[in-house]
C-alpha cells in the first residue's frame, strides 16, 4: 500500500503515515493510483455539498474552498505557471520556457486562478440534483487524465512530469478509463461520459499542438 500512501500524500494535504526508506521510483509508480485518489477527494466533495445543500450557493463556496484545501492548490499553481509562459510568450516564443521555471506568479497566472476558481464556483452552484455524482467523477477524471497526458506527450522539461510519464503500463490506463467511463454511463449519463473523454483527448491535442508536449505544469493544469 505504499504506492497508494505516496500517491494521497503527493496529491492531497490529507495526513498520511511517513514511510521509511523511499526511493524515487515508488513516486511515479504511485501514479497508478491517482484515480482512486480523485474518487476520495470527490467523495468528499459530494458530502460537503450535501451537508449545506440548502443553499446552493453556500454549498457551491465550501465544495470549492474544500477542493482547494484538499488539493494545496497544486493543479492551481500549474495552470498560473502555464497561462503566464503562455501569456510572455505571446510575442516573443523563446520566453515560454524561461517563465514557465519562474516560481514567481504574474498578472496572466492570478487571472488564470480567478477564472479556475469562478468557474468551479458557479459550476458547482449550478449543478442539477440529477448531475451530482459528477463531482464524485470529475476528479478521477482528471487525474486520470494527468498520467495519460505523460504517457502519450514528450516532455519539454525535466520535472514531475517526467518522472510521471513511466512506470505506469497503458493496461492500467485502459482499466481505469473503462471503469470510470462506465460509473459515468451509470450515475450521471452517456453525454456526461462521452464529454470527459472528449476533455481528456482535446487538452492533450492542444499541449501538443500548442507546446508540442508537456511538463509538470501542464499536467496540473
Amino acid at each position: 500500500m505504499r504506492g497508494l500512501n505516496l500517491a494521497f500524500g503527493f496529491l492531497t494535504r490529507i495526513p498520511m503515515p511517513p514511510l521509511r526508506h523511499f526511493r524515487d521510483e515508488e513516486l511515479a509508480a504511485s501514479a497508478v493510483w491517482f484515480p482512486l485518489v480523485g474518487l476520495a477527494v470527490g467523495a468528499l466533495l459530494m458530502v460537503i455539498f450535501q451537508l449545506a445543500s440548502t443553499s446552493s450557493w453556500l454549498a457551491a463556496w465550501l465544495v470549492t474552498a474544500a477542493w482547494l484545501a484538499i488539493s494545496g492548490g497544486l493543479h492551481l499553481d500549474g495552470a498560473a505557471d502555464l497561462a503566464d509562459a503562455l501569456g510572455a510568450a505571446h510575442r516573443d516564443p523563446e520566453r515560454f520556457h524561461a517563465v514557465l521555471k519562474d516560481p514567481h506568479t504574474g498578472a496572466f497566472g492570478v487571472m488564470a486562478i480567478v477564472m479556475i476558481l469562478f468557474a468551479k464556483l458557479v459550476g458547482a452552484a449550478s449543478l442539477p440534483d440529477a448531475a451530482l455524482w459528477s463531482l464524485l467523477l470529475i476528479p478521477a477524471w482528471a487525474r486520470l487524465g494527468s498520467v495519460y497526458w505523460s504517457q502519450t506527450l514528450d516532455v519539454l522539461a525535466p520535472g514531475s512530469g517526467e518522472r510521471f510519464s513511466w512506470q505506469v503500463s497503458r493496461r492500467s490506463l485502459w482499466l481505469w478509463g473503462a471503469a470510470l467511463f462506465a460509473l459515468s454511463m451509470l450515475l450521471v449519463s452517456p453525454a456526461f461520459a462521452v464529454t470527459a473523454v472528449a476533455v481528456l483527448w482535446l487538452w492533450r491535442a492542444w499541449l501538443g499542438w500548442r507546446l508540442g508536449g508537456m511538463s509538470g505544469d501542464c499536467l496540473g493544469a
